[in-house]
């Protein structure tokens, strides 16, 4: 491995590269999710509601919950 001021330049290089990798490997899962959407999309079903209920997939149950019980009360405080 060459030092250059106290840097390990081959190993630098190496994680720079895997980062850019990575980075190229999530715009690609990006543009694939955007094409799900739009087949949501043209099935009829609501995008804004899809990503909405991803999202609270992705959530504990409690952490849901707490969620949606905070929103309630937003909801009856504006009374909307």
């Amino acid at each position: 491995m060459a030092d250059v001021g106290g840097i390990a330049a081959d190993r630098l290089r190496s994680i720079v590269e895997r980062i850019e990798r990575l980075e190229e490997d999530r715009s690609n899962l990006t543009a694939d999710i955007r094409e799900v959407i739009a087949e949501a999309k043209s099935a009829g079903f609501d995008a804004k509601a899809i990503r909405q209920i991803v999202k609270l997939r992705k959530l504990e149950p409690s952490e849901r919950q707490e969620q949606e019980h905070l929103l309630e009360v937003y909801r009856r405080a504006l009374e909307i």
